[in-house]
């Protein structure tokens, strides 16, 4: 377990540019270390890609970082997302789970492209991998910020509430894994699974209590409570579940750079917590040595 201060501040779900975030792992790590974090979770999407560059960043600047996955999941036409803290990054199903995944969010996101270029939009293909760069793991958001270039949106929000939103008629929908299966492939490559904001109506990400209690018997470790998208309401519902279904009650800022206003640190998890999570997982941290 880490040697930390009870006091630490604990960041566990962030994005890099090996998914959809704005910066590199290693100056995702730098900026955590400025704004006084000590732990840091990378969580890309469907990406481990990451983890090796934001281990040499964390020893340089004294970070922790705690190497994690956010799994792509759908629940009868719902988007869920998972954590996965420590897995195993060799571990061949989760690996191969996570390819299939990304292959085929990328097949639909051209399929995506194609629609809203046919409907007048200002945006090709190969402007949205030129946007992208060396990105592990393609989305929406890359989509986005072509369109924010372009003039036709003023951010990624604006673009998501309009023709990125899963309920737009430009959407089209990618495999995922359900939720319970991808807790057995982390828990089979050695990983502690926490269900990501899982009340965030403005993502179309709100689920039903019934599937938490599933999720919780299938061997869910935690559920992300303070969240910039759970409300206070929320956020009790939340904490309540995690009480009822013997849940770790995780919080952080899901930030993604430039692309989205949430920021570092802005909500955090607690240290005992950090390392009741850790003992569930048969990994190593990176970084810094707690």
């Amino acid at each position: 377990m880490p040697r930390l201060s009870p006091t630490a501040r604990v960041d566990l779900h962030t994005h890099s540019t090996h998914s959809d975030g704005t910066q590199t792992p290693g100056d995702l790590v730098r900026e955590a270390a400025a704004t006084g974090l000590d732990v840091l979770g990378l969580t890309d999407h469907d990406a481990v890609s990451g983890w090796e560059e934001a281990d040499r960043a964390g020893r340089e600047h004294g970070v922790v970082v705690v190497p994690g996955v956010e799994i792509s999941c759908s629940w009868q036409g719902r988007s869920v997302h998972l954590l996965a803290y420590l897995p195993d990054p060799g571990d061949e199903a989760l690996s191969a789970e996570l390819a299939r995944t990304r292959e085929s969010r990328t097949g639909r996101l051209r399929r995506m492209v194609r629609r809203l270029e046919s409907a007048g939009y200002p945006v090709t293909w190969e402007e949205v991998l030129a946007q992208a760069g060396d990105v592990r793991s393609l989305g929406r958001p890359h989509i986005a910020d072509v369109l924010v270039r372009q003039g036709s949106f003023p951010d990624r929000d604006a673009a998501f509430a309009d023709v990125l939103h899963s309920r737009s008629s430009f959407h089209v929908a990618h495999y995922a894994p359900s939720p319970t299966a991808a807790i057995e492939l982390v828990r089979a490559a050695g990983g502690a699974p926490v269900l990501a904001h899982p009340f965030a109506a403005a993502r179309g990400h709100t689920l039903p209590e019934t599937l938490l209690e599933e999720l919780a018997a299938a061997g869910l470790a935690g559920i992300e409570v303070e969240h910039r998208d759970h409300t206070p309401q929320d956020r009790d519902r939340a904490a309540r579940l995690a009480r009822q279904l013997d849940l770790l009650p995780t919080g952080s800022s899901d930030y993604h750079g430039s692309g989205k206003p949430n920021r570092l640190g802005e909500h955090t998890t607690s240290v005992e917590v950090l390392r009741a999570l850790l003992e569930q997982t048969a990994g190593q941290l990176l970084g810094a040595s707690p």
